[in-house]
């Protein structure tokens, strides 16, 4: 039974990691949708390091806006969807502020966001060890890899040897066969294993470290200090954690793609079997983009498609997922090339570049020594990300985040691509992830629901 989200019916659909459904959410959905006469559903995704109650908070914020900025006389046919999946937190991150700011809440159409009313906590200093919570958290991910888990702890308990660094890599490298799905975003062949794992643990931990430091983390030791200098091993260990952080996101985003593609995909299918008039409208955020997006490769091909429209919020996937060809391989082509046009409307690509989650570190795991600036290309733009720059070498047009308003337009086509550049409201948030999470605001549901036709 539809539960009420902002006043209109919601339902929750969870995946495991193989993309299979709950069966309770998936015949509730198919059933009651069609039966409650449904003409638009809107169907929103989560991202990584959402844990369940992180998700429902997120879609209590994103869909509490959009609800209250339907016409009213669209409100007795709109439903929601939440997908859940598989993407557990990391306890020692901060929780993601998803709640409206206060002049955003209960804000009708005119409603607008106040930038900067925000004010992020202190950072703290970032510990190098695993906490119990987290471990746990991972074995229960990664079911099949927690002997090196257990192994990764220690090491990160313990001096930062050379030769506690080596075996640290080796055991990353056995977590990733262990643990891994076989996936890529078409830069390479699918792999269980991170490109970054092909460097020595020396550059490797130092890259990260590096990175949190520009991400505004403190590491232990340099609370008031010179970053780094005069100890070449300080702050090493926390590189170490990073790396391992960042591979356990790689393979969520592998898994991302396989929920999208085996789950979420087939069973829009099924529900337009069930409701062939209904418009599906969805929307990802960080890994969830991918998942939405990769659905659009296991829908039927059916003419017009069920999905009329798409909105991909930071996403963390490549951004040349879309490309075709790449702009370093002219033999090889993203991914989703060509799959914008199973899409009966607007595909939209929102980013930000206060978002150093996507910006900073997403690239740093694809990101090898051994790469080349392809084509005059940076390594990291080469291996970059959605949410940090829009959708890349493909049929794309460019706006910028616009009020709230009847009078709002956005150059919407079905035949391109549209990047907005949201840096004037995604913009607040803390170390590492910068602004990645900032997504709960009115305008950026004004931009779903102009895709959408219904305002």
């Amino acid at each position: 039974m539809a539960e009420r989200m902002g006043g209109l019916p919601f339902w929750q659909v969870t995946f495991d990691a193989e993309g299979d459904a709950d069966a309770t959410g998936r015949d509730a959905l198919l059933a009651e949708v069609p039966a409650g006469g449904i003409a638009d559903l809107f169907v929103f995704s989560h991202g990584w390091n959402n844990d369940r109650s992180v998700a429902r908070r997120l879609y209590a914020g994103f869909f509490g806006l959009l609800a209250g900025q339907l016409p009213a006389e669209r409100r007795g046919d709109v439903g929601l969807a939440g997908v859940v999946w598989p993407s557990r937190r990391w306890a020692d991150e901060p929780i993601p502020d998803f709640a409206p700011s206060p002049a955003a809440v209960g804000a009708g159409p005119d409603g607008a966001a106040s930038a900067g009313a925000h004010v992020d906590p202190p950072t703290p200093v970032s510990s190098p060890t695993l906490d119990e919570r987290t471990l746990a958290d991972l074995h229960a991910t990664f079911p099949t890899a927690g002997v090196a888990l257990d192994r990764m702890a220690a090491l990160l308990a313990g001096p930062p040897t050379d030769e506690a660094q080596a075996e640290f890599l080796q055991q990353l490298k056995e977590f990733s066969r262990l643990a891994g799905t076989p996936d890529s975003d078409g830069e390479t062949e699918p792999s269980v294993e991170p490109r970054m794992l092909g460097d020595g643990p020396a550059e490797l931990f130092g890259r990260f470290r590096d990175a949190l430091r520009r991400t505004g983390v403190q590491l232990p030791g340099e609370e008031g200090g010179e970053a780094g200098i005069g100890d070449a091993l300080r702050g090493v260990w926390n590189g170490a954690k990073e790396a391992l952080r960042q591979a356990t996101y790689w393979q969520m985003k592998n898994r991302a793609g396989v929920v999208g593609r085996e789950g979420l995909g087939p069973l829009l299918g099924e529900l337009h079997r069930a409701a062939p008039e209904l418009r599906v409208h969805l929307i990802g955020h960080s890994f969830g983009a991918r998942l939405v997006a990769n659905a659009l490769a296991g829908l039927p091909d059916t003419s017009p498609s069920p999905v009329r429209s798409l909105t991909l919020l930071q996403g963390a996937f490549s951004h040349f997922a879309f490309a075709d060809p790449l702009p370093f391989d002219a033999g090889r082509r993203g991914a989703l090339a060509g799959m914008q046009r199973r899409v009966d409307g607007p595909v939209t690509v929102c980013f930000s570049e206060h978002d150093s989650a996507v910006g900073t570190l997403y690239p740093l795991a694809s990101l090898a020594a051994r790469d080349d600036a392809a084509a005059g290309m940076s390594a990291l733009y080469r291996w970059g990300g959605m949410g940090a720059d829009g959708a890349q070498n493909a049929d794309v047009a460019l706006d910028g985040i616009q009020p709230v308003g009847p009078g709002t337009t956005y150059r919407f086509s079905p035949d391109r691509i549209l990047n907005i550049d949201a840096g004037e409201v995604v913009r607040r948030g803390g170390p590492p992830s910068g602004a990645h999470s900032d997504i709960v605001h009115p305008e950026l549901t004004w931009v779903v629901l102009s895709a959408s036709s219904l305002v």
